[in-house]
């Protein structure tokens, strides 16, 4: 289970990615998005719009002409820093005009990455990106208490089956989707659901395969495994590219 080891958009949105989500510079012109994006259509909200796939959550515009793919594992700290640092940027800046869609995989690393991506894939799609955020943003938090945890209770847990998922409850990971509403008997069952488990398993062998991911986050751009990139600093500059404004539209020409 361990895991070993162009599209052209309008010069105001090409502007407000570089002025809203540049790595290290403030974020609180996030609070405005409207005023970032002039010219743009604001009546779709494409980035409410998530979908179930074989391998994860689609988020955004299902005909955008480029996809993102980000492979994350939820016990991992750096993919918590970018959950925090790039996504909210990539939501406002391109998944929600519709000009590109993101497909989050979880990544299994360990059993206690298996149970949090039952978790969040517990309930309806409509729900992932709130439960996704919940788990990343939150993830010092539970990480502590299983850090802080017996050798002994921790060898029971690395077990990975059905028994030993329920660690969900000793570090109050199921609390937190009852306390969005979910009840204790569905998220129970999603837990032990050996199926789906099976299932997640299957996906990130597939994806070792098809992408030769090695690290998390790693980022596939329209297919193509971003080598080396594995962080927000790392991604932005090549989105940035991507979306850049090209000088005819900068010129006003076709």
């Amino acid at each position: 289970m361990t895991l070993r080891p162009p599209v052209i958009i309008s010069a105001a949105l090409g502007a407000a990615l570089v002025a809203l989500a540049a790595p290290g510079t403030a974020q609180q012109s996030l609070e405005n998005p409207r005023s970032a994006f002039d010219g743009v259509d604001q009546q779709r909200n494409w980035s409410a719009a998530v979908v179930r796939t074989d391998r994860g959550h689609l988020i955004g515009n299902p005909e955008a002409e480029t996809r993102l793919i980000e492979f994350i594992s939820y016990t991992c700290s750096h993919c918590a820093t970018f959950a925090m640092e790039g996504e909210p940027a990539i939501d406002m800046s391109l998944l929600r005009p519709g000009k590109m869609a993101v497909e989050v995989r979880p990544v299994i690393r360990n059993a206690l990455d298996l149970t949090v991506s039952l978790l969040v894939q517990c309930g309806d799609p409509a729900g992932f990106k709130d439960r996704h955020s919940a788990f990343m943003y939150r993830q010092s938090e539970w990480m502590a208490k299983f850090q802080n945890a017996p050798q002994s209770q921790k060898a029971i847990w690395a077990r990975g089956d059905k028994a030993a998922r329920m660690i969900a409850g000793a570090l109050g990971l199921t609390n937190m989707l009852v306390q969005r509403g979910q009840s204790i008997s569905d998220v129970n069952a999603c837990v032990m659901d050996n199926i789906a488990a099976q299932k997640l398993l299957d996906n990130g062998a597939a994806d070792r395969t098809d992408f030769q991911v090695a690290a998390t986050p790693s980022f596939a751009l329209d297919d193509q495994l971003l080598v080396d990139v594995h962080s927000w600093s790392g991604l932005f500059p090549l989105l940035s590219a991507r979306f850049a404004p090209s000088a005819a539209d900068e010129s006003g020409g076709g």
